[in-house]
This record gives C-alpha cells, sequence and structure tokens, in this order.
C-alpha cells in the first residue's frame, strides 16, 4: 500500500550549523499502515526530530501503541513501575491512570487530566542540580540547559530508540535567553519551555582525528543504578556532565545491584540507516574528558530548540542525539505534555573499532 505520507526536512536560520529534523505531514498515527511505519522508522534515524503537527486529538493509548510499534518492543523505559522512588527521575513524573506507559509531566496545578486528578506538576528547574545557578531577579528572563541527557536508564533494559512527546496544553508564548555560564558569553535565545537537541554525530564530527580515535575504541561502564548514584551531584552551569564533588553515593547506598544489570556501552553508537557515528555518553566517571569532547556540539549555533504548539507531536532519535529541558516557569504558567519511553529490545552497535 503506498503512503501519501510528506516529509520535509527544517530549514534552519542563516549561520546556523543544525544538521538535523523534518516535519512530517498527511500521516494518520492511529492508522498508520506498515509501509508508513517503515518510512518514519527511516525518517527519524536520518533526521533525528520529526514535528507532526496536529495531534491534539491522539489519545494516550493510541500514544503508547504507536510508539510501541516505533520502538518495536513493549518493555517501558522510565515509566514508574520501573522506578526506584529514590530516582531524581522520579518527582516529575505521573503517568495516565489508564494508559501507565504514558507519562504527564509539565508545569503547575491541573484538577484534572485523562482521569489524574489533581496533580502538582513541577516543571524542571536548574536551581536544584546545577553547581551555580541564575540570581532569582533574573529567573524569568534568563535560564540555562537544565541537564543534557539521553532516556535511558543505562542499566538493566537496553537503551530506547525514539521519545515521543505530545503538547497538550501550553502557557502564553514567550522569550528567554539561555546562558551558558561558562566564561565563554555564549548564550541562545529560546521560547519558553523548550527541548533543545544536540546532535551526537555532530559531536563526534567536531573531534580531532586523535579524539576520534579514542572515542571509537573506548568504552564506558555505567554505575550501578546511576540515576540514584548521581542524584546529590551538581552540573556544570551548561547542563553539560557533573563536577566531581564526592556527592555521589557509596555502592552500600544503593538499591541491591545485578551485576548483569551494569552497562557497559561505547562511546559512540552507529545510525543504522546512515553509518554515521554519534558520540553518545551520558554523565559518567571521567568528567574532564567527556566535557572537553562534548562541549563545542553544545555551541548555540548547534542547538535546536522546539518552539512548542498545542497538538504538536515529535519524535527523536534518542540514540543519536542528546537532550534538555529548558526554562524558569512561574507557578501560573501551566504546562501539559504527554510522554512515551520505551526501553529497547538490544543495546546500541558500535564501531568496529570497539574490543
Amino acid at each position: 500500500m503506498a503512503s501519501h505520507m510528506k516529509i520535509e526536512p527544517m530549514v534552519h536560520d542563516v549561520g546556523s550549523g543544525i544538521n538535523f529534523g523534518a516535519h512530517v505531514s498527511n500521516v494518520d498515527l492511529e492508522n498508520a499502515s506498515e509501509t508508513d511505519m517503515a518510512i518514519l522508522v527511516e525518517a527519524c534515524y536520518r533526521y533525528q526530530v520529526l514535528v507532526l503537527k496536529g495531534q491534539g486529538h491522539l489519545s494516550p493509548r493510541a500514544h503508547y501503541e504507536f510508539t510501541e510499534r516505533l520502538n518495536s518492543a513493549a518493555a517501558m523505559g522510565h515509566g514508574n513501575q520501573h522506578i526506584n522512588k529514590a530516582s531524581l527521575l522520579s518527582p516529575d513524573l505521573n503517568t495516565v491512570p489508564h494508559q501507565s506507559q504514558v507519562q504527564i509531566i509539565g508545569n503547575g496545578f491541573v484538577r484534572e487530566h485523562q482521569g489524574a486528578k489533581d496533580l502538582k506538576l513541577r516543571y524542571p528547574h536548574h536551581r536544584s542540580s546545577h553547581s551555580t545557578i541564575i540570581a532569582d531577579q533574573d529567573d524569568m528572563e534568563f535560564t540555562r540547559f537544565y541537564r543534557w541527557h539521553i532516556d535511558a536508564a543505562l542499566y538493566g533494559d537496553p537503551l530506547p530508540i525514539a521519545t515521543t512527546i505530545l503538547a497538550v496544553t501550553l502557557p502564553k508564548r514567550r522569550m528567554q535567553t539561555v546562558r551558558y555560564d561558562d566564561g565563554t558569553g555564549d548564550e541562545l535565545l529560546v521560547p519558553l519551555g523548550t527541548i533543545a537537541f544536540a546532535s551526537g554525530e555532530t559531536m563526534y564530527d567536531l573531534l580531532s582525528e586523535e579524539d576520534k580515535a579514542f572515542v571509537r575504541s573506548t568504552r564506558v561502564e555505567y554505575a550501578a543504578h546511576p540515576y540514584i548514584w548521581m542524584g546529590r551531584a551538581k552540573s556544570h552551569p551548561t547542563g553539560l556532565g557533573l563536577i566531581s564533588e564526592g556527592k555521589e553515593l557509596d555502592d552500600d547506598q544503593l538499591p541491591p545491584v545485578d551485576p548483569a544489570s551494569i552497562q557497559i556501552l561505547p562511546m559512540c553508537w552507529r545510525n543504522p540507516v546512515t553509518n554515521r557515528l554519534a558520540l553518545q555518553v551520558h554523565s559518567a566517571r571521567v568528567r574532564d574528558i567527556l566535557y572537553r569532547l562534548q562541549r563545542p556540539g553544545i555551541a548555540p549555533q548547534l542547538v535546536y530548540a522546539h518552539d512548542w504548539e498545542e497538538g504538536d507531536f515529535v519524535i527523536f532519535h534518542n540514540r543519536g542525539l542528546l537532550h534538555a529541558v529548558v526554562g524558569s516557569l512561574a507557578e501560573d504558567e501551566v504546562r501539559i505534555m504527554r510522554q512515551c519511553i520505551i526501553a529497547g529490545t538490544e543495546m546500541p552497535e558500535g564501531p568496529e573499532e570497539v574490543v
């Protein structure tokens, strides 16, 4: 059956170094054919971020079923059934009562949404996780990347391939300026409540030949229960990586550890469609080296900050991008999003050089 889907690569501003992103139209996500799904999967790998407008009618069930088809897996990633209550992720997640694989995220008090009542949504703010903070009097005008990350437990289940997010209710649009506050003077003007994306493929491409050889031949062993282990550690003001202050938990402070669940992953992951390599490393123990390798890839001209509209449905390639929540929302700026993250079935494929 032929598909009528239309995929249009994003056109970015003059001077931008962003080389990913596409708009998708003429597809019914609830009744997508196998041909449609094959096209969407390839587009996700090729364009990294896909934006579909006017999807506010999508039910939580349809949202989950589509994401499951897209990822070819039924196991959940960050769903509540898998989250230890001590995890730094858990305070920001509420689930749809009749579709627990779909989380409700956002900001402000919500009387009722999809059967969930009296929600007190908390939009992540850098003051809870950064080593330094923006002064309160500047907080509505200036902001930071909260924490650059990959949607993954990095312990146990394989990493999700794609994350899906639906914008349901948004506050009035206004702009904020992201401050990097790292001595470079870098800033980025962004719409309120954006999600920022940076390409792991670009991060790799920017490396010297020596550094490329290093990352192609190196693996990273992640800590057991990594989000709990690093829960007290603070981020750089860029939101990239952690500062070493000895705040990580000792092994005897963690929940019971299953050695088979500890993940040892390549630093570079291969895109199965384009064959390009992406530097994809989450906060780990060897921090100064990682920061030097990754920081050029979040330069302002390389970051795509999505300008949300109600009804936007965004699919992003979790194994090819880092992303960060951005913004400082007032208590009365209500924001409701629905998100679905499903664990993969296999680990990412690395370069041949990894041994």
